[in-house]
C-alpha cells in the first residue's frame, strides 16, 4: 500500500483533485474497500487532498481561464460530488464585477461575430451561446441591452 500511497500523493500534488477523482485513482491502482478509505484519510491528514481547496481552485480556474458561468461551474462541482459547503466557498472565488465584465465581453464578441444574421436570430444565437457557457438568463438580458444601447442597432 505504501507505493500506491506515494503514487496517490504525486497524483494529488500535481494538481488539486476532488475526493471522487482520488477514489477512482485508488481503484485504478488496485486498492479496494477499506484500503481506499485509509488512503483517502492519509491524503487528507497530510494535506494532499482538500475538498474546499479543490473546489475553490476549480471554480476560480474555470471562470478565469475558460470563462464559464456560475451555473456551469455549479453543475460540474455537483457532478464531482463536492459538498454544498465547499461549493458555496468555491462560488465566493468569483468576483461579481469581474463576472459581469466577462459576460459582457463574451456577449459583445459573439453578437458582433454574427453581423450577417438578422437581428432576432443574432440575439437568439448570442443567448444560446451564453446559456451554454453557464451564464444566468437575467444577466444575459442585461448584457444584450447594454450591447444594444452601445451599438444602437435594431434587435
Amino acid at each position: 500500500m505504501l507505493t500506491e500511497l506515494n503514487k496517490l500523493r504525486q497524483f494529488c500534488a500535481y494538481q488539486e483533485r476532488s475526493h471522487q477523482e482520488t477514489k477512482y485513482k485508488c481503484l485504478e491502482l488496485g486498492l479496494r474497500g477499506e484500503a481506499v478509505d485509509e488512503a483517502i484519510a492519509a491524503l487528507i491528514a497530510d494535506n494532499f487532498l482538500n475538498e474546499e481547496r479543490f473546489a475553490r481552485a476549480f471554480a476560480g480556474g474555470k471562470f478565469r481561464i475558460k470563462h464559464w458561468g456560475r451555473k456551469k461551474i455549479l453543475m460540474e462541482l455537483k457532478q464531482r460530488q463536492v459538498s454544498p459547503y465547499c461549493i458555496k466557498k468555491a462560488m465566493e472565488e468569483i468576483d461579481d464585477n469581474d463576472y459581469i465584465k466577462v459576460l459582457e465581453k463574451l456577449a459583445e464578441k459573439k453578437y458582433l461575430s454574427l453581423q450577417k444574421e438578422p437581428p432576432l436570430k443574432r440575439k437568439y444565437k448570442t443567448i444560446q451561446y451564453l446559456v451554454g457557457r453557464g451564464f444566468e438568463q437575467d444577466l444575459i438580458q442585461d448584457a444584450l441591452e447594454k450591447i444594444h444601447n452601445d451599438h444602437q442597432d435594431s434587435f
